[in-house]
Protein backbone atom coordinates (compact mmCIF):
# COMPACT_ATOMS: atom_id res chain seq x y z
CA UNK A 1 0.00 0.00 0.00
CA UNK A 2 3.10 2.43 0.81
CA UNK A 3 4.49 2.23 -2.45
CA UNK A 4 1.53 1.97 -4.58
CA UNK A 5 0.91 5.98 -2.58
CA UNK A 6 4.36 6.76 -3.00
CA UNK A 7 4.15 5.74 -6.72
CA UNK A 8 0.81 7.47 -6.94
CA UNK A 9 2.66 10.64 -5.38
CA UNK A 10 5.23 10.71 -7.86
CA UNK A 11 2.86 10.81 -11.13
CA UNK A 12 0.72 13.79 -9.61
CA UNK A 13 3.75 15.73 -8.45
CA UNK A 14 4.53 15.00 -12.83
CA UNK A 15 1.69 16.05 -13.89
CA UNK A 16 1.60 19.37 -11.51
CA UNK A 17 4.42 20.11 -12.50
CA UNK A 18 4.35 19.68 -16.27
CA UNK A 19 5.11 23.57 -16.81
CA UNK A 20 8.68 23.49 -14.75
CA UNK A 21 9.65 20.29 -16.59
CA UNK A 22 13.40 20.16 -16.68
CA UNK A 23 16.05 18.22 -18.27
CA UNK A 24 19.43 17.48 -17.92
CA UNK A 25 21.68 16.89 -21.07
CA UNK A 26 25.18 16.67 -22.16
CA UNK A 27 24.20 18.24 -25.31
CA UNK A 28 20.51 19.29 -25.92
CA UNK A 29 18.55 21.50 -28.08
CA UNK A 30 15.08 23.40 -28.00
CA UNK A 31 12.83 23.88 -30.18
CA UNK A 32 11.33 27.74 -30.83
CA UNK A 33 7.54 28.21 -32.35
CA UNK A 34 7.40 30.35 -35.21
CA UNK A 35 8.19 33.76 -33.54
CA UNK A 36 9.52 33.25 -30.50
CA UNK A 37 12.59 35.19 -29.38
CA UNK A 38 15.90 34.03 -27.53
CA UNK A 39 17.66 36.37 -25.31
CA UNK A 40 21.22 35.17 -23.24
CA UNK A 41 23.40 36.12 -20.67
CA UNK A 42 25.93 37.41 -22.43
CA UNK A 43 25.99 41.19 -21.74
CA UNK A 44 28.08 42.90 -23.84
CA UNK A 45 26.16 41.51 -26.78
CA UNK A 46 22.70 42.78 -25.81
CA UNK A 47 22.47 44.56 -28.42
CA UNK A 48 22.44 41.01 -30.62
CA UNK A 49 19.83 40.81 -28.88
CA UNK A 50 16.99 39.03 -29.37
CA UNK A 51 19.13 36.55 -31.77
CA UNK A 52 19.27 36.11 -35.27
CA UNK A 53 19.95 33.17 -36.97
CA UNK A 54 24.04 32.22 -36.44
CA UNK A 55 24.75 33.63 -33.09
CA UNK A 56 27.37 31.10 -31.50
CA UNK A 57 28.64 31.66 -27.95
CA UNK A 58 31.04 29.75 -25.76
CA UNK A 59 30.80 30.76 -22.17
CA UNK A 60 34.30 29.21 -21.53
CA UNK A 61 36.09 30.98 -24.30
CA UNK A 62 35.41 34.76 -23.47
CA UNK A 63 33.70 36.96 -21.03
CA UNK A 64 33.62 39.85 -24.09
CA UNK A 65 35.09 42.44 -21.47
CA UNK A 66 31.59 42.17 -19.10
CA UNK A 67 29.20 40.19 -17.29
CA UNK A 68 27.94 36.51 -18.01
CA UNK A 69 25.62 34.23 -16.68
CA UNK A 70 25.50 30.92 -18.21
CA UNK A 71 21.78 31.68 -19.07
CA UNK A 72 19.00 31.40 -21.93
CA UNK A 73 15.67 32.57 -22.04
CA UNK A 74 12.65 32.89 -24.73
CA UNK A 75 9.85 35.11 -25.17
CA UNK A 76 7.65 31.49 -24.74
CA UNK A 77 8.45 30.62 -21.22
CA UNK A 78 11.80 28.20 -22.58
CA UNK A 79 14.74 28.46 -20.74
CA UNK A 80 18.76 26.91 -20.36
CA UNK A 81 20.64 27.03 -17.18
CA UNK A 82 24.22 25.61 -16.94
CA UNK A 83 25.97 25.42 -13.32
CA UNK A 84 29.00 25.48 -15.92
CA UNK A 85 30.08 26.86 -18.66
CA UNK A 86 28.60 25.71 -22.12
CA UNK A 87 28.47 26.72 -25.40
CA UNK A 88 25.06 27.45 -28.31
CA UNK A 89 24.17 27.70 -31.64
CA UNK A 90 21.20 29.77 -32.17
CA UNK A 91 19.18 28.89 -35.51
CA UNK A 92 16.20 29.02 -37.49
CA UNK A 93 14.14 27.36 -35.72
CA UNK A 94 16.35 25.61 -32.76
CA UNK A 95 19.25 26.62 -30.12
CA UNK A 96 21.49 23.91 -30.23
CA UNK A 97 23.60 23.55 -26.79
CA UNK A 98 27.05 21.63 -26.37
CA UNK A 99 27.55 21.00 -22.72
CA UNK A 100 30.97 19.19 -22.17
CA UNK A 101 30.48 19.11 -18.17
CA UNK A 102 26.89 18.11 -18.30
CA UNK A 103 25.69 20.48 -16.09
CA UNK A 104 22.96 22.28 -18.44
CA UNK A 105 19.05 21.82 -17.38
CA UNK A 106 16.62 22.96 -20.12
CA UNK A 107 12.94 23.26 -19.58
CA UNK A 108 9.93 25.76 -19.65
CA UNK A 109 8.17 27.48 -16.97
CA UNK A 110 5.00 29.60 -18.58
CA UNK A 111 4.41 31.55 -21.82
CA UNK A 112 5.82 34.23 -21.78
CA UNK A 113 9.49 36.08 -21.16
CA UNK A 114 8.22 37.39 -17.78
CA UNK A 115 7.15 34.23 -16.04
CA UNK A 116 10.22 32.65 -17.33
CA UNK A 117 12.62 34.79 -15.69
CA UNK A 118 10.98 35.23 -12.22
CA UNK A 119 11.37 31.07 -12.48
CA UNK A 120 14.94 30.86 -12.92
CA UNK A 121 15.80 33.67 -10.95
CA UNK A 122 14.27 31.99 -8.14
CA UNK A 123 15.40 28.70 -8.73
CA UNK A 124 18.91 29.69 -9.76
CA UNK A 125 20.40 33.25 -9.32
CA UNK A 126 17.62 34.13 -6.25
CA UNK A 127 17.57 37.85 -5.13
CA UNK A 128 20.12 38.10 -1.80
CA UNK A 129 17.79 40.81 -0.44
CA UNK A 130 20.58 42.98 -0.24
CA UNK A 131 21.39 46.40 -1.43
CA UNK A 132 24.64 47.89 -2.78
CA UNK A 133 25.38 51.70 -0.88
CA UNK A 134 22.37 53.47 -2.13
CA UNK A 135 24.42 56.41 -3.16
CA UNK A 136 25.31 54.43 -6.21
CA UNK A 137 21.77 55.65 -7.33
CA UNK A 138 20.27 58.05 -5.85
CA UNK A 139 22.89 60.96 -7.23
CA UNK A 140 24.89 61.14 -10.28
CA UNK A 141 28.27 59.15 -10.18
CA UNK A 142 31.78 61.09 -10.84
CA UNK A 143 34.80 58.97 -12.27
CA UNK A 144 38.00 61.23 -12.37
CA UNK A 145 39.54 58.67 -15.42
CA UNK A 146 38.86 60.87 -18.53
CA UNK A 147 40.00 63.76 -17.00
CA UNK A 148 43.07 62.99 -14.99
CA UNK A 149 43.48 59.09 -16.17
CA UNK A 150 47.23 58.41 -15.09
CA UNK A 151 47.69 61.37 -13.83
CA UNK A 152 45.69 61.57 -10.70
CA UNK A 153 47.11 63.88 -7.68
CA UNK A 154 45.35 65.13 -4.88
CA UNK A 155 45.03 69.12 -6.39
CA UNK A 156 43.54 67.62 -9.30
CA UNK A 157 40.92 65.37 -7.67
CA UNK A 158 39.83 68.05 -5.60
CA UNK A 159 39.61 70.86 -8.14
CA UNK A 160 37.01 67.96 -10.24
CA UNK A 161 35.06 67.57 -6.95
CA UNK A 162 34.98 71.66 -6.67
CA UNK A 163 34.06 71.83 -10.43
CA UNK A 164 31.22 69.27 -9.76
CA UNK A 165 29.41 71.53 -7.10
CA UNK A 166 30.13 74.79 -8.77
CA UNK A 167 28.73 74.03 -11.68
CA UNK A 168 25.30 72.71 -10.13
CA UNK A 169 25.73 69.17 -10.27
CA UNK A 170 24.88 67.16 -6.90
CA UNK A 171 27.39 65.46 -4.77
CA UNK A 172 27.96 61.57 -5.08
CA UNK A 173 29.93 59.10 -5.31
CA UNK A 174 33.65 59.51 -6.52
CA UNK A 175 35.91 57.43 -7.81
CA UNK A 176 39.20 57.67 -7.87
CA UNK A 177 40.78 55.97 -10.95
CA UNK A 178 43.69 53.73 -11.92
CA UNK A 179 47.32 55.60 -10.97
CA UNK A 180 46.19 56.75 -7.22
CA UNK A 181 48.50 54.34 -5.75
CA UNK A 182 52.06 53.51 -5.53
CA UNK A 183 51.87 50.54 -7.83
CA UNK A 184 50.12 47.59 -8.54
CA UNK A 185 50.08 45.92 -5.46
CA UNK A 186 51.40 48.46 -3.49
CA UNK A 187 47.87 49.89 -2.58
CA UNK A 188 49.12 52.69 -0.97
CA UNK A 189 48.09 56.65 -2.07
CA UNK A 190 51.18 57.87 -4.45
CA UNK A 191 52.96 60.23 -1.61
CA UNK A 192 54.32 62.81 -3.90
CA UNK A 193 50.89 63.40 -5.63
CA UNK A 194 48.88 62.43 -2.31
CA UNK A 195 50.60 64.41 0.06
CA UNK A 196 48.00 64.26 2.82
CA UNK A 197 45.49 61.57 1.62
CA UNK A 198 42.60 61.40 4.56
CA UNK A 199 42.80 65.21 4.43
CA UNK A 200 41.52 64.96 0.78
CA UNK A 201 39.25 62.30 1.75
CA UNK A 202 38.14 64.22 4.89
CA UNK A 203 37.28 67.71 2.27
CA UNK A 204 35.57 64.79 0.01
CA UNK A 205 33.23 63.76 2.22
CA UNK A 206 32.56 67.55 3.64
CA UNK A 207 31.49 68.42 0.30
CA UNK A 208 29.02 65.44 0.43
CA UNK A 209 30.95 62.56 -1.78
CA UNK A 210 31.84 59.02 -1.06
CA UNK A 211 34.81 58.01 -2.04
CA UNK A 212 35.55 54.91 -3.96
CA UNK A 213 39.36 53.63 -5.27
CA UNK A 214 40.24 51.72 -8.18
CA UNK A 215 41.88 48.11 -7.76
CA UNK A 216 42.68 44.91 -9.60
CA UNK A 217 43.57 41.57 -8.36
CA UNK A 218 47.33 42.49 -9.94
CA UNK A 219 50.81 42.56 -8.46
CA UNK A 220 54.01 44.22 -9.81
CA UNK A 221 57.17 41.87 -9.50
CA UNK A 222 58.71 45.32 -9.28
CA UNK A 223 57.57 45.71 -5.57
CA UNK A 224 59.77 42.91 -4.28
CA UNK A 225 58.89 43.19 -0.82
CA UNK A 226 55.08 42.24 -1.50
CA UNK A 227 55.74 39.97 -4.85
CA UNK A 228 58.21 38.02 -2.66
CA UNK A 229 56.00 37.86 0.71
CA UNK A 230 52.84 36.85 -1.58
CA UNK A 231 54.60 33.77 -3.89
CA UNK A 232 56.15 32.51 -0.64
CA UNK A 233 52.51 31.64 0.58
CA UNK A 234 51.26 30.75 -3.55
CA UNK A 235 48.87 33.09 -3.30
CA UNK A 236 49.24 34.18 -6.69
CA UNK A 237 48.49 31.82 -9.69
CA UNK A 238 51.37 29.38 -10.66
CA UNK A 239 52.55 28.99 -14.12
CA UNK A 240 52.79 25.25 -15.71
CA UNK A 241 55.47 24.32 -18.06
CA UNK A 242 54.66 20.83 -18.02
CA UNK A 243 51.92 18.15 -18.66
CA UNK A 244 52.65 16.44 -14.88
CA UNK A 245 52.89 19.97 -13.28
CA UNK A 246 50.34 20.47 -10.52
CA UNK A 247 49.88 23.38 -8.03
CA UNK A 248 51.95 21.45 -5.31
CA UNK A 249 55.03 20.80 -7.23
CA UNK A 250 55.57 24.23 -8.43
CA UNK A 251 56.48 27.89 -7.07
CA UNK A 252 56.64 30.16 -9.79
CA UNK A 253 53.92 32.53 -9.93
CA UNK A 254 52.72 32.99 -13.83
CA UNK A 255 52.90 36.04 -15.28
CA UNK A 256 49.88 37.83 -16.88
CA UNK A 257 49.93 40.34 -19.45
CA UNK A 258 47.15 42.61 -18.68
CA UNK A 259 46.33 46.45 -20.48
CA UNK A 260 49.13 48.05 -17.90
CA UNK A 261 51.74 45.39 -18.01
CA UNK A 262 52.60 42.10 -16.74
CA UNK A 263 52.52 40.96 -13.02
CA UNK A 264 50.98 38.67 -10.99
CA UNK A 265 47.64 37.82 -10.25
CA UNK A 266 45.96 37.10 -6.65
CA UNK A 267 44.18 33.16 -6.98
CA UNK A 268 41.04 33.96 -5.07
CA UNK A 269 40.72 30.20 -4.13
CA UNK A 270 43.57 30.52 -1.80
CA UNK A 271 42.57 32.01 1.54
CA UNK A 272 46.38 33.56 1.92
CA UNK A 273 45.16 35.38 -1.31
CA UNK A 274 42.10 36.55 0.18
CA UNK A 275 43.36 36.89 3.55
CA UNK A 276 46.40 39.87 2.19
CA UNK A 277 44.11 41.66 -0.06
CA UNK A 278 41.85 41.98 2.48
CA UNK A 279 44.17 43.35 5.08
CA UNK A 280 45.04 45.85 2.28
CA UNK A 281 41.40 46.94 1.47
CA UNK A 282 40.67 47.80 5.19
CA UNK A 283 43.70 49.17 6.22
CA UNK A 284 42.85 51.97 2.90
CA UNK A 285 39.23 52.17 5.07
CA UNK A 286 40.76 52.40 8.41
CA UNK A 287 43.63 54.84 7.68
CA UNK A 288 41.71 57.28 4.69
CA UNK A 289 37.90 56.69 5.51
CA UNK A 290 37.83 55.06 1.92
CA UNK A 291 34.12 54.18 1.33
CA UNK A 292 34.93 51.45 -1.53
CA UNK A 293 36.22 49.90 -4.17
CA UNK A 294 35.83 49.61 -7.81
CA UNK A 295 37.15 46.20 -8.75
CA UNK A 296 38.56 45.64 -12.42
CA UNK A 297 40.19 43.39 -14.41
CA UNK A 298 37.90 40.21 -13.58
CA UNK A 299 38.01 38.78 -17.12
CA UNK A 300 37.96 35.14 -17.65
CA UNK A 301 41.13 35.85 -20.35
CA UNK A 302 43.21 36.55 -17.54
CA UNK A 303 43.11 33.37 -16.25
CA UNK A 304 45.26 31.50 -19.00
CA UNK A 305 44.97 27.66 -19.04
CA UNK A 306 48.44 27.34 -18.18
CA UNK A 307 47.64 29.04 -15.10
CA UNK A 308 47.58 26.41 -11.66
CA UNK A 309 45.40 27.59 -9.01
CA UNK A 310 45.18 25.97 -5.22
CA UNK A 311 41.51 25.30 -5.68
CA UNK A 312 42.30 24.06 -9.27
CA UNK A 313 39.08 26.22 -10.68
CA UNK A 314 38.63 27.15 -14.01
CA UNK A 315 38.66 30.92 -14.86
CA UNK A 316 35.14 31.40 -15.02
CA UNK A 317 35.51 30.23 -11.50
CA UNK A 318 37.81 32.66 -10.82
CA UNK A 319 36.09 35.64 -12.04
CA UNK A 320 32.91 34.57 -10.16
CA UNK A 321 35.27 33.78 -6.67
CA UNK A 322 36.92 37.58 -7.54
CA UNK A 323 33.40 39.25 -7.73
CA UNK A 324 32.76 37.05 -4.20
CA UNK A 325 35.59 39.21 -2.54
CA UNK A 326 33.85 42.21 -2.98
CA UNK A 327 30.60 41.17 -1.19
CA UNK A 328 32.39 42.93 1.84
CA UNK A 329 31.85 46.10 0.43
CA UNK A 330 28.33 47.53 -0.08
CA UNK A 331 29.95 50.42 -2.22
CA UNK A 332 31.67 48.43 -5.17
CA UNK A 333 31.59 48.39 -8.90
CA UNK A 334 32.11 45.19 -11.43
CA UNK A 335 32.29 45.13 -14.70
CA UNK A 336 33.26 41.80 -15.54
CA UNK A 337 31.50 38.89 -13.50
CA UNK A 338 30.37 35.00 -13.62
CA UNK A 339 27.56 33.64 -12.24
CA UNK A 340 26.49 36.93 -9.75
CA UNK A 341 22.83 38.22 -10.44
CA UNK A 342 20.98 38.53 -7.60
CA UNK A 343 23.81 39.60 -5.68
CA UNK A 344 24.17 43.37 -3.89
CA UNK A 345 26.94 44.39 -6.39
CA UNK A 346 26.83 47.11 -8.81
CA UNK A 347 27.58 46.38 -12.10
CA UNK A 348 28.94 48.26 -15.55
CA UNK A 349 28.91 47.97 -18.90
CA UNK A 350 32.32 47.41 -20.86
CA UNK A 351 34.02 50.80 -21.95
CA UNK A 352 31.82 52.79 -24.87
CA UNK A 353 33.60 54.40 -27.63
CA UNK A 354 32.21 58.25 -28.21
CA UNK A 355 29.89 57.31 -31.00
CA UNK A 356 26.26 56.90 -31.91
CA UNK A 357 26.81 53.24 -32.34
CA UNK A 358 27.84 52.50 -29.25
CA UNK A 359 25.28 55.14 -27.56
CA UNK A 360 22.58 53.04 -29.07
CA UNK A 361 23.93 49.74 -27.61
CA UNK A 362 23.17 50.85 -24.04
CA UNK A 363 19.45 50.37 -24.27
CA UNK A 364 19.60 46.45 -25.27
CA UNK A 365 22.57 45.91 -23.22
CA UNK A 366 21.20 46.99 -20.26
CA UNK A 367 17.98 45.03 -20.72
CA UNK A 368 20.15 42.03 -20.93
CA UNK A 369 21.87 42.91 -17.78
CA UNK A 370 18.49 42.89 -16.12
CA UNK A 371 17.36 39.17 -17.77
CA UNK A 372 20.80 38.10 -16.53
CA UNK A 373 19.91 39.31 -12.67
CA UNK A 374 22.70 41.81 -12.40
CA UNK A 375 20.01 44.78 -11.89
CA UNK A 376 21.90 47.32 -9.98
CA UNK A 377 23.40 47.83 -13.17
CA UNK A 378 25.59 51.26 -14.72
CA UNK A 379 25.55 52.00 -18.41
CA UNK A 380 29.09 52.99 -18.58
CA UNK A 381 30.46 56.56 -18.64
CA UNK A 382 28.10 59.65 -20.69
CA UNK A 383 29.69 60.28 -23.97
CA UNK A 384 31.71 57.36 -23.46
CA UNK A 385 34.68 55.59 -21.30
CA UNK A 386 37.72 55.60 -23.52
CA UNK A 387 40.50 57.92 -23.19
CA UNK A 388 40.94 57.74 -27.02
CA UNK A 389 37.77 59.16 -27.86
CA UNK A 390 38.11 62.30 -26.20
CA UNK A 391 42.09 62.73 -27.05
CA UNK A 392 40.85 65.06 -30.41
CA UNK A 393 38.65 68.04 -28.67
CA UNK A 394 37.33 68.58 -32.64
CA UNK A 395 35.96 65.12 -32.79
CA UNK A 396 33.83 65.25 -29.56
CA UNK A 397 30.62 65.79 -30.46
CA UNK A 398 28.40 67.90 -28.10
CA UNK A 399 24.92 66.68 -29.26
CA UNK A 400 26.51 63.17 -28.73
CA UNK A 401 27.07 64.01 -24.98
CA UNK A 402 23.73 65.67 -24.40
CA UNK A 403 21.48 62.34 -26.03
CA UNK A 404 23.87 59.99 -24.10
CA UNK A 405 23.12 62.19 -20.74
CA UNK A 406 19.75 61.29 -21.36
CA UNK A 407 19.91 57.60 -21.68
CA UNK A 408 21.65 57.46 -18.40
CA UNK A 409 19.55 59.34 -16.81
CA UNK A 410 16.22 56.89 -16.10
CA UNK A 411 18.45 54.26 -15.79
CA UNK A 412 19.38 52.60 -12.42
CA UNK A 413 22.60 54.64 -12.34
CA UNK A 414 23.87 57.56 -14.31
CA UNK A 415 28.03 58.20 -14.69
CA UNK A 416 29.96 60.72 -15.97
CA UNK A 417 33.72 60.87 -16.13
CA UNK A 418 34.32 63.60 -18.90
CA UNK A 419 33.71 67.08 -17.39
CA UNK A 420 30.66 68.45 -19.13
CA UNK A 421 31.27 71.95 -18.21
CA UNK A 422 34.59 71.78 -19.99
CA UNK A 423 33.73 70.34 -23.18
CA UNK A 424 30.33 71.66 -23.70
CA UNK A 425 29.03 75.39 -24.44
CA UNK A 426 26.73 76.86 -22.50
CA UNK A 427 23.31 75.31 -24.26
CA UNK A 428 24.47 71.75 -24.41
CA UNK A 429 25.97 71.69 -20.85
CA UNK A 430 22.23 73.50 -19.30
CA UNK A 431 20.52 70.08 -21.46
CA UNK A 432 23.12 67.73 -19.53
CA UNK A 433 22.39 69.31 -16.40
CA UNK A 434 18.15 68.76 -17.23
CA UNK A 435 19.00 65.18 -17.16
CA UNK A 436 20.70 65.56 -13.78
CA UNK A 437 17.19 67.56 -12.51
CA UNK A 438 14.92 64.84 -14.41
CA UNK A 439 16.95 61.91 -12.67
CA UNK A 440 16.24 63.76 -8.83
CA UNK A 441 12.79 64.18 -9.50
CA UNK A 442 12.59 60.17 -10.08
CA UNK A 443 15.28 59.20 -7.38
CA UNK A 444 12.02 58.42 -4.98
CA UNK A 445 10.83 55.88 -7.78
CA UNK A 446 14.89 54.60 -8.87
CA UNK A 447 14.76 53.97 -5.09
CA UNK A 448 11.92 52.23 -4.56
CA UNK A 449 12.45 49.66 -7.58
CA UNK A 450 16.07 49.01 -6.13
CA UNK A 451 14.59 48.01 -3.44
CA UNK A 452 12.05 45.85 -4.82
CA UNK A 453 14.65 44.43 -7.10
CA UNK A 454 16.22 43.77 -3.92
CA UNK A 455 13.79 40.77 -2.73
CA UNK A 456 12.04 39.81 -5.81
CA UNK A 457 15.41 39.70 -8.53
CA UNK A 458 13.14 41.62 -10.96
CA UNK A 459 14.79 43.27 -13.52
CA UNK A 460 14.92 47.35 -12.64
CA UNK A 461 15.57 48.48 -15.95
CA UNK A 462 13.04 46.36 -18.06
CA UNK A 463 12.56 45.93 -21.88
CA UNK A 464 9.12 46.43 -23.19
CA UNK A 465 8.42 42.48 -23.93
CA UNK A 466 9.10 41.79 -20.06
CA UNK A 467 6.21 44.28 -19.22
CA UNK A 468 4.35 43.59 -21.62
CA UNK A 469 4.43 40.21 -23.33
CA UNK A 470 3.15 38.26 -26.41
CA UNK A 471 2.23 41.89 -27.51
CA UNK A 472 4.65 42.26 -30.15
CA UNK A 473 7.56 44.03 -28.49
CA UNK A 474 10.18 41.79 -28.46
CA UNK A 475 12.65 43.13 -30.84
CA UNK A 476 11.88 47.13 -29.48
CA UNK A 477 15.57 48.17 -28.01
CA UNK A 478 15.52 51.85 -28.44
CA UNK A 479 12.94 52.37 -25.41
CA UNK A 480 12.74 50.60 -21.94
CA UNK A 481 11.28 50.65 -18.63
CA UNK A 482 11.58 52.08 -15.37
CA UNK A 483 9.26 49.25 -13.33
CA UNK A 484 6.49 48.73 -15.20
CA UNK A 485 4.45 52.50 -15.37
CA UNK A 486 7.49 54.93 -16.57
CA UNK A 487 8.21 54.39 -19.84
CA UNK A 488 11.45 56.09 -21.38
CA UNK A 489 12.55 56.63 -24.84
CA UNK A 490 15.79 58.86 -25.25
CA UNK A 491 16.89 59.99 -29.07
CA UNK A 492 19.55 57.84 -29.93
CA UNK A 493 19.82 58.38 -33.43
CA UNK A 494 21.85 61.50 -35.00
CA UNK A 495 20.91 64.57 -36.61
CA UNK A 496 17.26 64.32 -35.36
CA UNK A 497 14.49 66.04 -33.20
CA UNK A 498 12.66 63.71 -32.65
CA UNK A 499 11.28 60.08 -32.60
CA UNK A 500 8.99 57.35 -33.02
CA UNK A 501 7.51 56.03 -29.48
CA UNK A 502 5.78 52.90 -29.24
CA UNK A 503 2.92 52.93 -26.51
CA UNK A 504 1.32 49.65 -25.03
CA UNK A 505 -2.51 50.06 -24.33
CA UNK A 506 -3.52 52.50 -21.47
CA UNK A 507 -3.32 56.00 -20.82
CA UNK A 508 -0.13 57.62 -21.06
CA UNK A 509 1.06 61.34 -19.48
CA UNK A 510 3.92 62.51 -21.42
CA UNK A 511 7.00 64.80 -19.82
CA UNK A 512 5.50 67.75 -21.16
CA UNK A 513 2.08 66.96 -19.54
CA UNK A 514 0.14 65.65 -22.97
CA UNK A 515 -1.64 62.87 -22.64
CA UNK A 516 -2.03 59.72 -24.67
CA UNK A 517 -3.91 56.46 -25.96
CA UNK A 518 -1.84 53.75 -26.54
CA UNK A 519 -1.85 50.89 -28.46
CA UNK A 520 -0.08 52.29 -31.14
CA UNK A 521 3.17 54.59 -32.32
CA UNK A 522 3.30 58.16 -32.06
CA UNK A 523 6.16 60.68 -33.47
CA UNK A 524 7.53 62.54 -30.61
CA UNK A 525 9.07 66.01 -31.56
CA UNK A 526 12.43 66.04 -29.18
CA UNK A 527 14.42 68.49 -29.49
CA UNK A 528 18.41 68.42 -27.71
CA UNK A 529 16.65 69.43 -24.70
CA UNK A 530 14.30 67.34 -24.10
CA UNK A 531 14.09 63.66 -22.73
CA UNK A 532 11.04 61.91 -24.00
CA UNK A 533 8.91 59.84 -21.09
CA UNK A 534 5.61 58.83 -20.34
CA UNK A 535 4.01 57.86 -17.14
CA UNK A 536 1.21 55.18 -17.42
CA UNK A 537 -1.95 56.89 -16.02
CA UNK A 538 -4.04 53.91 -16.03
Amino acid sequence: MANKILTLFVIILLVTNLSYAQTRNPSAKITLEKGEKVWAGVINDGHLMPFQENYVMDFAEDNKYNQLQPLILTSKGQYVWGSEPFKFDVGNNEVVITDPNNSVITGRSGTTLTEVRRFVSKKYFPASGMLPDTMLFAAPQYNTWIELNYHQSQESVLKYARAIIANGLPAGVLMLDDSWQEDYGFWDFHPRRFPNPKEMVDQLHKMGFKVMVWICPFVSPDQTLIYNQLSREKAFLLEKTKPTDTWESVTNPIMIRWWDGVSAELDFSNPAAIKWFNSQLDRLQKDYNIDGFKFDCGDMLFYPPNALSMGNVTPNRHSELYAQFGLRFPLNEYRACWKMGGQPLGQRLTDKRHTWEDLQKLIPNMIVEGLSGYTFSCPDLIGGGLLSSFANPDSIRQDLIVRSAQCHALMPMMQFSVAPWRILDSQHLAAVKKCVETRMKFTPLIMKLIRESAKSGDPILRNMEFVFPNQGYESVTDQFMMGDNLLVAPVVQPGTNGRNVILPKGTWKSDDGKEYKGGKSIFINAPLERLPYFEKVK
